[in-house]
């Protein structure tokens, strides 16, 4: 290996299931259903593209955020900052993605990738045509339609119309219990959100219905009070339960300790376009500072394989070159983890990683 060309080490981290393998293996099959060999292909590439270096035709997967904004004001979210207002608010309109870009888009891609993801930073659901913005990826064929979401608008009527529409896959951010939970995501209250999800179940059971999905996660802090509770009360109503070891959220640390010759495998996987059009470099660079294309003026194909995402690419096969890169820098990707305790979760052990010098207080 040329001294200037760094290890393939793809990482994908920053999540840790709750769930006993069994529990895993079985969202995996809902995952799947409906297209089980395009499924197990989708992740066979996933981990081989970026192994390989390998630039596939199109992406696996497009995150298509509709909505640059959040209704809420959590603590440890980058939409609490003034750069992010300055930079991803202000200047375009209130960060609402024009719905004919987003079809526009969605007609560039169908057929050519897996899945497409229908947020990034904000809250997608509040979007005026969310719920036809899926209809029309679906009925353009495009095998995985999913979200993130705070679940503010997760009532049963509402959620009706996403599972009409065609939605796969929904992750609810639920951070602990409680008041824990009041105070991070308020306005919201936990036995509101907790009753939204139970419906949810009731109706897909009521229904035999598989998709679409459900995933909660919650950032560690607000669940170590007791991990044990918080599994035991969704585990029944949902598929599957995460945590994330927090992150630099806030973009404030200074004290990072790098793995050794790390080397981002988003570039060969994935495509985030912000909801003005603009092209990130990847899904960590929050602000937009490293742009590879605008996708108001550019296709989805020159940008993949454009001059712009194409530098990037070769300077993550320099040693250590991401740091040359701010959005990487700061990101977790590639900063190094510690095992930071170990929890019982009805008996099994969870191990719980954190980043070296990250402090796991929110609001930090």
């Amino acid at each position: 290996m040329s001294k200037t060309e760094s290890t393939k080490t793809p990482v994908n981290k920053g999540q840790y299931e709750f769930e006993p393998q069994e529990r895993i293996d079985r969202f995996h099959k809902l995952m799947s259903y409906g297209w089980e060999n395009d499924y197990k292909e989708y992740r066979r590439l996933w981990n081989e593209l970026p192994a390989k270096s390998v630039v596939r035709d199109y992406p696996l997967l497009v995150d298509l955020e509709l909505l640059s904004r959040c209704n809420l004001k959590c603590p440890m979210c980058p939409t609490v900052t003034d750069e992010y207002h300055q930079k991803r608010i202000i200047p375009f309109k209130m960060g609402v993605m024009n719905v004919d870009l987003a079809k526009h888009i969605i007609d560039q891609v169908a057929g050519k990738i897996y899945s497409l993801r229908l947020s990034w930073i904000g809250e997608p659901t509040l979007h005026p045509k969310f719920i036809e913005i899926i209809a029309y990826a679906k009925e353009r064929g495009i095998p995985e339609i999913c979200f993130l979401t705070n679940g503010t608008k997760l009532k049963l009527d509402f959620f009706k119309k996403m599972t009409d529409a065609g939605a796969d896959w929904i992750t609810i951010s639920i951070d602990g219990m409680g008041e824990t939970y009041n105070k991070i995501r308020r306005p919201l209250k936990f036995d509101e959100t907790l009753q939204k999800v139970k419906d949810i179940k009731k109706y897909k059971d009521d229904n035999k219905l598989i998709k679409p999905v459900i995933k909660i996660q919650g950032i560690w802090p607000a669940i170590k009070e007791d991990p044990e509770g918080y599994y035991n009360t969704f585990s029944p109503y949902v598929d599957l339960i995460a945590f994330n070891p927090l992150i630099d959220y806030l973009h404030k640390d200074s004290d990072i300790v790098y793995e050794d010759n790390f080397y981002c495998p988003q570039h060969y996987q994935r495509l985030v376009i912000g909801a003005n059009g603009k092209v990130s470099m990847c899904s960590s660079d929050d602000f937009i500072d490293e742009p590879v294309g605008d996708a108001n003026v550019q296709t989805i194909h020159e940008i993949w394989h454009g001059e712009s995402l194409n530098k990037k690419r070769t300077q993550h096969k320099k040693v250590n070159g991401f740091k040359e890169l701010s959005p990487c820098a700061r990101c977790y990707y590639p900063r190094k983890m510690e095992l930071g305790e170990e929890v019982s979760v009805n008996g099994r052990k969870v191990e719980v990683m954190q980043y070296i010098n990250r402090a796991q207080v929110i609001g930090t």
